[in-house]
């Protein structure tokens, strides 16, 4: 990497100075431990506190589109993808290790969400591509240096935005478009300190952004810190930067958010988020979007859901349309939750969602052009968590 960005390099360095500061002045114990008698035969000691678990999670929906795309692809999503079909949105089954000093989680998925995030992962030489990669949502080993501070390497979810790859997860059934144009997940290795109760740090080095196999010889590295203001409110600063569009074409990404359950009942999340690019002669493109979500619990079964958003990519840096004005759209959505058990066990999930756009990106068949600046959607699904 030939550029660094001063905004996302303060809090790493931040992060490895307090790492290695807490680590230095930890006590060691003033009287040696008499060596066990595997340790002295060469043998070290099974981790009996090792245990595994197993889960999986089912997500099946029906979307339709008002603008009834021909061949059935919705475009600029990644849920609820396929316009009037049921189809699975996300399935996946896991196995969890827990223990002392390590952990892991392997986990197999299938879905349209899961064909549509890892449809650009690149093909550079015979073993890579998204054949197989799209079926491992995370396969990641790690291992406890200090008490507060974890190293995991492998596949796994990415640290970027304020969502979950699950929809279970987030206060809306569909993602965002924050989420869907930063990187659901990351191949390469993490640092993970607790520094206090409240702050806790990352630091990723990884292959690139939101990709398994290499795009090139770079690495991309980022950042995120969490602060607990309250049991009940969370502020967070996450980065992303690395050479993506070639060796010479630095990426910078920076990003804040919060979520906050206001009362027992109403919870509001929102996220600012900022990117440039290094264009391939001289000066740089960017891109922005902001969104605020909130949630309603209105009874332990019943919860209604609202969000706004706008993201802006004029020079398609990131969402490629062709059009003159490239993608500046504001998306608005309601929702409706019904958890039947009163947990996440079960949920049926629905949402009215709309989107507006400064150019006709959106595939209509009503319209003479068979494009249009607007596009709404009415998805339900049925997830089971197990």
């Amino acid at each position: 990497m030939k550029h660094t960005s001063l905004f996302c390099i303060v809090p790493m360095l931040s992060f490895a100075f307090a790492a290695h500061a807490a680590s230095a002045q930890t006590p060691g114990p003033s009287v040696a431990a008499p060596a066990s008698t595997d340790a002295a035969a060469g043998h070290s000691s099974p981790d009996t506190g090792v245990t595994v678990s197993f889960g999986g999670f089912v997500d099946g929906y029906y979307a339709y589109d008002f603008g009834r795309p021909a061949n059935f692809d919705r475009p600029f999503t990644t849920q609820a993808v396929r316009h009037d079909e049921f189809n699975v949105n996300l399935a996946y089954v896991e196995a969890k290790v827990s223990g002392p000093r390590v952990r892991g989680r392997l986990a197999l998925q299938a879905g349209t969400s899961v064909q549509t995030a890892y449809g650009a992962e690149p093909t550079i030489g015979t073993v890579s591509g998204p054949n197989l990669s799209r079926f491992i949502q995370e396969a990641v080993a790690g291992y406890q240096i200090t008490p507060s501070l974890w190293v995991d390497g492998g596949i796994f979810l990415s640290h970027v935005g304020m969502e979950s790859w699950a929809s279970r997860d987030n206060l809306t059934y569909t993602r965002s478009l924050s989420f869907d144009f930063t990187p659901g997940y990351l191949s390469g290795v993490k640092l993970t300190w607790q520094a206090t109760p409240r702050l806790s740090a990352l630091l990723t080095v990884v292959n690139g952004w939101g990709n398994i196999s290499e795009n090139n010889h770079d690495k991309s590295v980022g950042a995120r810190l969490d602060y607990a203001r309250s049991p009940s409110t969370t502020f967070s600063y996450y980065n992303f930067v690395g050479n993506e569009a070639s060796s010479t074409r630095l990426r910078v990404f920076n990003g804040v958010g919060f979520k906050s359950g206001l009362t027992s009942a109403f919870t509001v999340q929102g996220n600012f988020d900022y990117g440039r690019q290094q264009q391939a002669v001289t000066g740089s493109d960017s891109w922005w979007s902001a969104g605020l979500t909130g949630k309603l619990q209105v009874t332990p079964v019943v919860g209604i859901s609202a969000r706004a958003e706008r993201y802006q990519d004029p020079d398609q840096v990131i969402v490629v349309t062709g059009s003159p004005d490239g993608f500046k759209a504001t998306m608005a959505s309601l929702g409706l939750d019904v958890s039947p058990l009163g947990n996440t066990r079960v949920l049926w999930r629905s949402e009215l969602r709309g989107t507006w756009a400064g150019d006709p990106v959106f595939p209509n068949r009503s319209d003479a052009t068979g494009f249009s600046k607007s596009n709404t959607l009415l998805v339900t699904s049925l997830a089971l968590t197990f």
